[in-house]
């Protein structure tokens, strides 16, 4: 079975199918309005026990900004709340599913007041919305309301998933794109694109450009979780898998710089 994501690889490839990463140009970026897909793992610090680290969650709030400011690119984020809690992992523990992802549902309300926190430190107006209602700290998630708050150029995090057990946070990463009316969900992961093969174990492995959603159904490419994205194949959002850790990568993704893998029709 193909490995979908992987380290750097000396070769690249593009696959057969329409389109591929545009170049950024003077009229703006690749997609007016995207949804900016993160696990909870890439705000924790790498050199500490800590679950939030804040140098890399206003690394991330500064590049936000910038994208804003630069391209005024409209901006939904969707965090994930991995650093402090996984359902799966305390399911496997013996805990209950549904008690269990809900904790990591608020694990992602904890990311997301820490990132609206550095946004606005750094003069992004943003609004937090939780699938979960917790009116002390957040708005509740009301669609038309986030997408005035888009129009209006606020930066909008969805936090608490869809408020509901038994998903992953690519699902409502691809659920709210599709409501929001969004260009595209930029998936950033750790790693800078989806591999024939896992180059860990395959050093003949390539990293691949651009395919299709068929082509990465056919041959099993772990692009996101099913859910997410036979919902995005059947909406005709493309999906954009590039590494958020590499400082830079989000404005360039959100420009149309050819980083990471784009999936389309």
């Amino acid at each position: 079975m193909s490995s979908a994501q992987g380290p750097s690889g000396p070769a690249e490839r593009t696959a057969q199918g329409p389109g591929g990463p545009a170049e950024r140009t003077a009229q703006g970026p690749r997609w007016p309005r995207v949804i900016l897909k993160m696990s909870g793992e890439a705000r924790a610090s790498a050199a500490s026990d800590e679950t939030v680290d804040n140098g890399t969650v206003d690394r991330i709030a500064t590049e936000i900004a910038d994208a804003r400011s630069q391209l005024g690119v409209e901006i939904g984020v969707v965090i994930g709340g991995g650093n402090i809690w996984r359902g799966a992992a305390g399911e496997s523990e013996g805990m209950d599913r549904a008690t269990s992802d809900h904790m990591g549902m608020l694990g992602t309300v904890i990311n997301a007041l820490a990132l609206q926190d550095a946004l606005e430190r750094h003069g992004q107006p943003t609004r937090v919305q939780s699938a979960i209602e917790m009116a002390a700290v957040c708005e509740p998630y009301i669609r038309r309301r986030a997408i005035r708050h888009l129009e209006k150029g606020r930066v909008v995090v969805f936090a608490a998933g869809l408020g509901s057990p038994f998903f992953t946070t690519d699902t409502p990463a691809a659920l709210r794109a599709a409501e929001i009316g969004a260009g595209a969900v930029l998936k950033g992961t750790a790693v800078d694109g989806v591999y024939t093969a896992d180059p860990r174990l395959d050093p003949t492995a390539t990293r691949i450009l651009t395919l299709t959603f068929d082509d990465a159904l056919r041959q099993d490419l772990r692009v996101m979780d099913l859910t997410a994205f036979t919902m995005c194949r059947e909406n005709g959002i493309p999906v954009l898998v590039f590494d958020v850790m590499q400082a830079g990568n989000i404005v360039r993704a959100m420009a149309g710089e050819p980083v990471g893998t784009l999936v389309t029709r």
